[in-house]
């Protein structure tokens, strides 16, 4: 059941919705969402991914042997992502706190913020217990950054917006898992790779529930949905974007193949707007219609930044293997 729009836009031609009739008129996607959810989502033990048998005692209280960067199985530019990785997960108690504050604890949004806020936790629990286990990073430096990042806490940039905070996680949760699976493929480590393809899995549930969701409002606001998609995807940021040495982290990562440019257009921004038809969408208002034609501008301008981003890799690669030979 959906309830009217709050008020007609004189601007845009269109009725608006506030964002309490909006989760109100979406109670019956999400509940449809959230049950299809659950009956595809996989229990998963996170235990079963972490190589026990690998681990001894670090120095400390325990006395044990002290980290040493030679001690781990990954790469370096898998050691870096995976940090990046890992202190991202570790904000999931700010994310809650936004998710829930956002679309309320009760009902079948309710439901979904709880489940989906286990499901995160699982994540940041066999990310550290493999990367200490496996000595993959320095537990010091690993426990410093999660304190300094933790104790910044986490503030979406659309947190102002119901409608802002499903159009962002939509492409953010793609983004997510693309990270997870290129490090895991990057990381030297058949163990490192499995267990990051498992969180890759929930990762892209959760973007096909968010995805879905916005499909639906676009069915019921069009303008006020493609607004909301124009501004998410011209201001898009990682979450992590505020942990310490992420600028440096994430040129590494771009540079690795983790994450750049390219990726970010062809894997993660095109795939959503493709499904979703956005730039196909009629019967906009003069507002929606603006929004959708800044939003195409926006993804050419994108896309030549990705090309000249692969250009400046390319000749990097070839003064490397130049040096090399």
């Amino acid at each position: 059941m959906t309830i009217a729009p709050a008020h007609q836009d004189g601007e845009r031609g269109q009725t608006a919705w506030s964002d309490a009739q909006l989760l109100y008129a979406l109670e019956e996607v999400v509940e449809k969402e959230l049950n299809r959810h659950l009956g595809i989502a996989k229990e998963w033990m996170p235990h079963e991914y972490v190589p026990w048998s690998d681990g001894r005692n670090f120095d400390g209280v325990m006395g044990g042997e002290p980290w040493a960067p030679e001690q781990s199985k990954v790469t370096d530019i898998g050691r870096t992502a995976l940090v990046v990785n890992l202190l991202t997960e570790d904000n999931l108690p700010s994310y809650h706190h936004e998710i829930a504050t956002l679309f309320g604890r009760d009902g079948a949004w309710g439901t979904w913020v709880h489940r989906w806020t286990a499901e995160e936790g699982r994540h940041g629990i066999v990310m550290r217990d493999y990367l200490l286990t496996s000595r993959a990073v320095d537990p010091v430096q690993l426990e410093r950054f999660r304190m300094a990042h933790m104790s910044e806490g986490f503030e979406s940039d659309n947190n102002h917006s119901m409608l802002h905070s499903v159009a962002y996680v939509a492409f953010q949760e793609l983004a997510t898992r693309i990270s997870h699976r290129n490090t895991g493929r990057h990381s030297g480590d058949p163990v490192c790779d499995r267990m990051l393809a498992r969180i890759a899995t929930d990762e892209n549930l959760h973007m096909l529930f968010y995805r879905n969701l916005l499909a639906a409002a676009f069915e019921m606001a069009p303008d006020q949905t493609m607004g909301a998609v124009r501004d998410v995807v011209v201001n898009f940021r990682m979450p992590g974007h505020g942990m310490p040495g992420f600028e440096r982290a994430a040129a590494r990562m771009a540079m690795g193949g983790i994450y750049n440019l390219r990726i970010h257009h062809d894997d993660v921004i095109q795939p959503v707007l493709r499904f979703l038809k956005v730039m196909e969408i009629g019967g906009l208002g003069p507002a929606g219609l603006r929004a959708q034609e800044e939003l195409g501008l926006f993804m050419g301008g994108l896309d030549d930044q990705a090309r000249k981003f692969d250009e400046r890799l390319a000749a990097r690669e070839a003064r490397k293997a130049a040096r090399q030979g």
